[in-house]
């Protein structure tokens, strides 16, 4: 009986220290002169996103609605606290003029430093921190440059043909399509051409390695993969230590082989192709150097490169790095992208004067090609569909929120009193989907109006509210490839069809629920009418 009530006496004791431990941190906000949500043992304040009763964008949106007043608030993400940066000034602070100590993101799915060949995530830009990030950045950055998108809009338009005739050549004169699907093969050709150098056709070969290693890889809502970002969440140094990676081995190894094949290839054979593993291999070889150029407009909606971009630097990039730059590319592509375009397509099936005048542009500017290839430097100039784009990626962001690690204490003034330190070690959200969806800054919020973009509006908008691709020196290096590819394939598309509703049009379009990517509830149907 003794030994039965010191066991007891013992686990309690361990409850309470693991409680204890947990829960260390929950009263941090409390001096700070801010208000914060409520906080619970290991969920934080995210327990009614982690328990699926919002959508992530649903969930962003309500919280900053919650503090209208504040300019900041606190929250938690687990155990980590949050500041919510809400006002504009403040964002271009932490985002742009004090970047310095917000250079990093949150650590997340994996290790740089780690050498297991399996451990990809952590080696990606998006990853990579401090020092090493900037050497990554400026290496990469002439890659995704307006000259270089130029050269890899063909490939671009090969696939974007290869879509559109495949329906335009079936017998039905109206075709039901699911948006998702279609996407998705359309996103995993384009990489697989643009970034790891090999032709695909999905929509005629269902069932190629490509795309299914592709969609294996993108399945993140399996309970090993939720399993593992929880554990990311709260031992992120210990799983990359581990050498564990939120992406599945045998989909690193498919895609790793992919690319070490094609590099030898070419470096065996002298193969030059105008495609990312191309720039990849010069960026290698420390030939992949920043050129200034011709400014030009390639969309509202594009990412900006900054100063640290523009750097010529010498870093040594190893074979593990390269393959998780491809990889990034092709996590961007095959899934935000192909998002972002059934959130496109939906958007003009339930707006039919926008599409009809979408339309009419896209007319106009193919007669004026008489009979000649549609070009990068016209895609650009097509004012009206850029504002269609940029208007779509203002109500549905790709990402939800921004997120920034602080790198070392900041004092935070905003020169109207409000004054506190934002300590080492915690991190920063800025609320795209929030910010995106304030009256104050888009009147009628929830109103699908590309007119908000045109040339009189779009120079009043405060480029701190908009912010699809991020914003300041660790903004997405892809945003002209992606408004590329959203762009072309929508041209293509809407020259020979028309978008419409039939009975299995989700309307209005639900967001997947719970902590995870953004994409719709259940599949997207609408129909194809043939012109």
């Amino acid at each position: 009986m003794e030994i039965n009530l010191g066991a007891c006496i013992a686990a309690l004791l361990i409850v309470i220290l693991i409680y204890r431990w947990i829960t260390r941190r929950n009263g941090y906000f409390h001096e700070k002169p801010i208000p914060s949500m409520a906080v619970a043992p290991l969920f934080g304040s995210t327990g009614a996103l982690i328990f699926k009763k919002f959508s992530l964008h649903g969930f962003i949106k309500h919280i900053y609605q919650k503090y209208s007043n504040a300019k900041v608030f606190g929250l938690f993400d687990a155990m980590t606290p949050i500041f919510v940066v809400r006002d504009p000034e403040l964002i271009k602070k932490i985002t742009v003029k004090d970047f310095d100590h917000f250079i990093d993101h949150r650590p997340t799915f994996g290790d740089s430093e780690n050498d297991n060949p399996y451990s990809i995530f952590g080696k990606t830009l998006f990853a990579m921190a401090g020092q090493k990030w900037r050497d990554m950045r400026a290496t990469l950055s002439p890659a995704f440059t307006g000259s270089k998108m130029r050269k890899m809009f063909q490939l671009v338009l090969e696939c974007s043909d290869s879509v559109t005739q495949y329906y335009v050549n079936q017998s039905k004169k109206t075709l039901e399509v699911e948006l998702t699907d279609l996407f998705t093969r359309f996103g995993s050709d384009v990489i697989a051409t643009c970034a790891f150098g090999i032709k695909m056709d999905s929509l005629r070969d269902h069932d190629n390695d490509f795309y299914d290693n592709g969609k294996k890889m993108m399945r993140f809502e399996r309970l090993s993969v939720l399993l593992r970002m929880f554990a990311f969440k709260f031992f992120p140094s210990l799983m990359g230590h581990l050498g564990i990676d939120i992406i599945d081995r045998d989909q690193v190894r498919y895609f790793s082989a992919l690319i070490t094949d094609a590099v030898r290839q070419r470096q065996n054979k002298g193969i030059i192709r105008p495609d990312m593993i191309q720039l990849l291999i010069q960026a290698r070889k420390g030939t992949l150097k920043h050129q200034d150029e011709k400014e030009s407009d390639e969309g509202f909606a594009t990412a900006i490169e900054s100063s640290i971009g523009k750097a010529n630097v010498s870093f040594n990039m190893t074979d593990n790095e390269m393959i998780a730059q491809a990889f990034v590319f092709f996590l961007a592509g095959f899934e935000t992208v192909s998002t972002t375009l059934t959130f496109l397509i939906h958007d003009l099936v339930t707006n039919q004067e926008v599409q009809q005048r979408l339309y009419e542009e896209i007319v106009a500017t193919n007669e004026s090609l008489q009979g000649t290839q549609l070009s990068y430097d016209t895609l650009q100039k097509m004012k009206y569909l850029d504002m269609v784009v940029t208007e779509s990626l203002r109500i549905r962001p790709a990402a939800a929120f921004l997120d920034r690690l602080c790198i070392h204490d900041y004092e935070l003034d905003d020169e109207q009193g409000l004054k506190f330190t934002i300590n080492k070690g915690t991190a920063v959200w800025i609320p795209t989907q929030g910010l995106h969806m304030d009256p104050q800054y888009y009147p009628n919020p929830e109103k699908f109006d590309p007119e908000r973009f045109n040339d009189e509006n779009k120079a009043n908008v405060n480029p701190m509210t908009y912010l699809p691709f991020g914003i300041g020196p660790r903004n997405c290096i892809g945003s002209r490839f992606a408004l590329m590819e959203i762009k072309a394939i929508v041209y293509y598309l809407l020259l020979h069809f028309s978008f419409e509703a039939n009975s299995k049009t989700p309307i209005p379009l639900e967001l997947r629920k719970g902590f995870t990517i953004v994409a719709a509830e259940g599949d997207v149907w609408i129909d194809l009418k043939a012109r």
